[in-house]
């Protein structure tokens, strides 16, 4: 990670997350923003390769700020730091694009290994919400198998982007313009009833594909 926006109002919560990215990425370029104005500001003037999201800020809420990375910077990963643990503030956020959500009643070093694994791949995601998220897909699914509704190239973008990989990796990999990878995700998406990347990997690993070479 090259760039990292953390929007966070309060200014404890604010340090001790920059403390923990500057740990997991020392080489990072760091930008806070405490308000929704900011953080909106900050992301038309340059791009992230991930953002750290609270929800509720005194000028709005984090989720506009998600939705607005997923239409200008769908290369950025948005993961949800916040103490909001209910299941509609998961299902909120996953919804409007998050690719993780983490809680902030974690320990530090677990954020920041949660943080570290991104770059394998592994979506940041806290215990409690993982078990959650599982429990969602082991009680509903789609309605006919969805891997025979995805064309090859889908499944091929399926397979890469729930490897962590990002759209500008995935477009070189398969020697295609990444404008036709945001392309495919959309069909993908569309086809397999998901709306975040956390989803994709999730239902990439249920059929298989993970495994892949």
């Amino acid at each position: 990670m090259k760039s990292v926006l953390i929007l966070e109002d309060n200014s404890e919560s604010r340090q001790w997350i920059a403390a923990i990215v500057t740990r997991a990425f020392p080489q990072a370029r760091v930008v806070t923003e405490p308000l929704v104005a900011g953080a909106r500001a900050a992301i038309r003037r340059q791009t992230f390769d991930l953002a750290l999201i609270d929800l509720s800020l005194p000028d709005g809420d984090g989720h506009s700020i998600i939705r607005l990375l997923a239409e200008l910077s769908p290369q950025t990963l948005s993961v949800v730091t916040t103490v909001m643990g209910s299941d509609s503030a998961v299902v909120s956020a996953l919804s409007a694009g998050a690719s993780g959500y983490l809680l902030k009643s974690e320990s530090a070093e677990m954020v920041e290994r949660h943080l570290q694994q991104i770059s394998h791949g592994i979506p940041a995601l806290s215990p409690s919400i993982a078990r959650r998220i599982m429990s969602h897909f082991s009680y509903t699914g789609p309605v006919s198998e969805p891997v025979a509704a995805l064309t090859q190239r889908e499944t091929e973008v399926l397979t890469l982007i729930a490897r962590g990989l990002r759209v500008s990796e995935t477009a070189e990999i398969m020697g295609i313009a990444e404008s036709t990878v945001a392309s495919y995700i959309k069909s993908i998406y569309r086809k397999l009833g998901i709306s975040c990347r956390a989803e994709a990997t999730f239902e990439a690993a249920r059929l298989g594909l993970l495994g892949r070479a």
